[in-house]
């Protein structure tokens, strides 16, 4: 017999027998009394159990938050300590309850009820999946997931507003953020470090939202970008080069094309002796120097003051004799701090910033630097930017769900009054689409040099000639 089927059976007692089917009657009065229709009886058989189940968890969660107690939000003990304390005292639950379960079926409930009370209720699931890199709740009861760049609706839903509001506050609590009314948006992460924004009403007006960008539990290397058509081997060369060679470089691409992870690859060819410091809005980057300092700016408090911006962490930051700065990505008045950081003495710097091509990425730069509130005429601005950044890699999404580096160009300086670039790569969209509906173009050499290669030999950097050469843009098609 099934779970549903004991439980319903369970709680089959003869008052409720009698008062379920009660309604038939009152739909056709004219009919004498009978025995109950078989599809009523039917209907019932389905909708008790899983009430039934439904309050078994309740109970059994409600007895947890007894037992346990404060220990529930004990920060001494770690999330492994939490859950394995909670399993036995649910074990022990479910005993008492007297109710024939399986191995399986025991199992299950416990997973269920302790991911509801100390995980991410029906999201947890999703979480601990790794072929899942991005969570989307709509509302209670509508959550989307994305895998492999495409993106679905699962079957999954919280039970009320009130179960994803708590699972939201339990998220933002943990990093010292807060989501109320007066303050009803809120970016945040997880442990692992996944990115986290929620929204609740009023101004989400069908229900709370809440989206997750997973992180890989171990960040993503050279290799694996190669091996995912990312960049190619020639290009992963030339860009380890760039950051020895201590270029300032941006990485610039749109919402979801993997910017941050381009950033941690870019971070793992810096030298282990360079002291690193990275500022960030919500700490994403998984470094794995040993050299480092790792800021994190702070909203302002429920009296609306104490904020921390980038702004003041990046100046913060040319106090601590940096070597590298890295910022996770510039999106206001900072872009202009950080472009005279790296025209003064702090080279090799890294960011990001949001466009759709290296020529949008140096218009966005202008705008943001006039976000700072100095009244700067905007060929001085243009004069910075070609002064500071020497390189921009321009990263997408492509309708087949794959995240491609699409261009890697230099800022080579003005030429009157328009910041003159140049294509190092480019993608070859010529190579036309798969039977599988995948790309089979990758990024390709344009055969010219780019003007930093000097700057390479000045520094004893060496770059294989078929990095750039005519033979390496022919073998690398497939």
């Amino acid at each position: 017999m099934k779970l549903s089927e004991r439980l319903g059976a369970l709680t089959q007692a003869p008052s409720e027998a009698v008062s379920v089917p009660a309604t038939v009657p009152a739909l056709v009065p004219s009919v004498p009394a009978r025995p109950k229709p078989a599809p009523v009886a039917a209907a019932d058989a389905v909708v008790a159990p899983v009430d039934a189940l439904a309050g078994l968890k309740q109970r059994a969660a409600t007895a947890l938050f007894d037992r346990m107690g404060a220990r529930i939000s004990d920060t001494s003990m770690t999330e492994e300590d939490l859950r394995a304390m909670a399993r036995e005292e649910l074990g022990q639950i479910i005993d008492e309850e007297q109710v024939p379960l399986s191995a399986e079926e025991r199992r299950r409930l416990i997973r269920d009820v302790a991911d509801d009370v100390m995980g991410y209720g029906p999201l947890q699931r999703f979480l601990d999946d790794e072929s899942v890199t991005e969570i989307m709740v709509n509302r209670m009861d509508q959550i989307y997931v994305e895998r492999k760049g495409h993106v679905t609706l699962t079957d999954a839903r919280f039970g009320s507003e009130e179960h994803l509001r708590k699972v939201i506050e339990r998220i933002v609590s943990k990093v010292g953020r807060r989501i109320d009314e007066s303050s009803p948006l809120v970016d945040a992460r997880l442990e692992d470090g996944s990115r986290v924004n929620a929204v609740i009403p009023p101004l989400a007006v069908n229900g709370s939202s809440l989206t997750i960008r997973k992180f890989s539990k171990v960040p993503l290397t050279v290799q694996n970008l190669i091996n995912f058509g990312t960049m190619t081997p020639e290009m992963a060369e030339l860009l380890d080069a760039c950051v020895k060679a201590k270029l300032n470089i941006i990485v610039s691409g749109g919402t979801g094309t993997g910017k941050t992870t381009l950033l941690n690859v870019l971070s793992s060819f810096l030298p282990e002796s360079d002291r690193i410091v990275t500022i960030e809005d919500a700490v994403e980057l998984q470094l794995q120097q040993q050299h480092i300092v790792r800021l994190e700016s702070r909203p302002p408090n429920t009296e609306g003051k104490g904020a921390v911006t980038i702004r003041d962490l990046l100046r913060n930051s040319l106090r601590m004799r940096p070597d590298r700065i890295v910022v996770g990505e510039v999106r206001g008045g900072e872009s202009l701090d950080m472009l005279q950081a790296m025209n003064t003495g702090h080279d090799g710097s890294l960011s990001t910033v949001h466009a759709n091509s290296p020529r949008d990425a140096v218009a966005r730069l202008e705008t943001l630097v006039l976000m700072a509130g100095m009244d700067l005429p905007l060929r001085a601005i243009r004069e910075q930017i070609a002064s500071a950044v020497d390189l921009i890699i321009q990263i997408a999404r492509l309708r087949d769900g794959t995240r491609r580096i699409t261009h890697v160009t230099e800022v080579q300086g003005m030429e009157g009054d328009v910041v003159t670039l140049q294509d190092a790569f480019v993608f070859d969209y010529s190579a036309g689409v798969g039977p599988d509906g995948l790309f089979l173009g990758r990024p390709v050499p344009t055969g010219i040099r780019p003007r930093f290669i000097e700057r390479f030999e000045d520094m004893g950097i060496t770059v294989s000639p078929a990095v750039f050469g005519q033979q390496s843009r022919l073998g690398g098609r497939h």
